[in-house]
């Protein structure tokens, strides 16, 4: 099996298909593209969240954080509480222990996010750091957005820029190898980038605003997101390719490693659908976000990246354009 995230038509049917569930307090259950369950409790939603960090060496404590609660925040829900799975590969020091500790702590604490509980140990099942977190949110009943909820005539938003997480791990775990192939205060820029993978801010935003449903962009990027909301809402989709905000720090990465950046691990972005895009993209600019529409959900079931030059098919994501370079 290819690296990465096992291949939705392989989850659906080997892994989904498997879960029964009866418990009417469930509210929001597995199903391809919602990473987020969600638990009734009254005129209140506990939304739930849990992910791995497996694709990068540099700063996983901070990436561990960030990717449980953009889901999190992708239902509209507020992030209150992180659970953590740390397995430390016996190589490992104290002191890289203690290093990845602090990320989690610093970064929790900016999202104003608790950490609640979790386990540590040293296992040698793992060659490098494996973080695991489970974050719990809340969330008005009525206020609850979903993945599958994309309607005929939505615009489809994008928040930031395609690729920004993939940029800052290549930058970070390939440093070394990228000296002398690009400029320093380009690397250094892309480095950053790794302060921008939030997206908790936009999700309660649009949460508030009323949207149609909401996506984090992670493993098949931006591309792979759009399938996935497509896919999971019933609906078809037509995007625009030069709509697409793509930074020229993540240009010059993808140039060098030749991948694409459309489907390039994009934490810090997500998708949007609603009616009334160019109001959202008010709400989100003015409160800091950068917002772009770059397409609208149709009622056919095909899916089309249009070109300068004709128009290709939006497929399944498969492995992430991340693992041909740190895989």
């Amino acid at each position: 099996m290819e690296i990465g995230k096992i291949p939705n038509s392989v989850l659906k049917e080997i892994i989904l298909d498997k879960i029964k569930g009866s418990r009417k307090e469930i509210l929001v259950r597995p199903k391809v593209g919602e990473d987020c369950c969600a638990v009734d409790f009254g005129d209140n939603v506990c939304v739930l969240s849990s992910d791995p960090i497996t694709g990068a060496v540099n700063e996983v404590g901070r990436l561990a954080v960030h990717i449980s609660c953009n889901d999190v925040a992708s239902c509209g829900a507020e992030p209150l509480g992180l659970l953590v799975t740390i397995l430390v590969p016996p190589q490992a020091t104290e002191k890289e222990l203690e290093t990845v500790m602090a990320q989690i702590c610093d970064t929790a604490n900016s999202l104003n996010v608790d950490i609640i509980g979790g386990h540590t140990e040293v296992t040698s099942a793992v060659n490098r750091f494996v973080i695991i977190t489970t974050a719990v949110g809340n969330v008005l009943k009525d206020k609850l957005v979903s993945t599958s909820g994309a309607q005929v005539g939505d615009d489809i938003i994008i928040t930031k820029y395609a690729g920004i997480e993939g940029t800052a791990i290549i930058a970070h775990d390939k440093e070394a190898e990228l000296e002398g192939k690009i400029e320093s205060d380009v690397l250094e820029r892309a480095k950053s980038y790794v302060n921008d993978i939030s997206v908790v801010k936009e999700g309660i935003l649009a949460g508030r605003f009323g949207v149609n449903s909401m996506h984090d962009i992670t493993e098949g990027g931006v591309l792979g997101a759009i399938w996935e909301v497509t896919e999971a809402s019933g609906k078809g989709a037509i995007v625009y390719s030069d709509r697409i905000p793509v930074r020229d720090e993540t240009l010059q990465l993808c140039r060098i490693y030749s991948i694409d950046p459309l489907k390039l691990i994009s934490s810090g972005c997500m998708i949007i659908t609603c009616k009334n895009g160019s109001e959202l993209i008010k709400e989100l600019e003015s409160n800091g976000v950068k917002a772009a529409v770059i397409g609208q959900i149709t009622n056919s079931i095909e899916k089309r990246l249009v070109l300068k030059d004709g128009y290709k098919d939006i497929s399944e994501p498969l492995s992430d354009e991340l693992y041909k370079v740190v895989g």
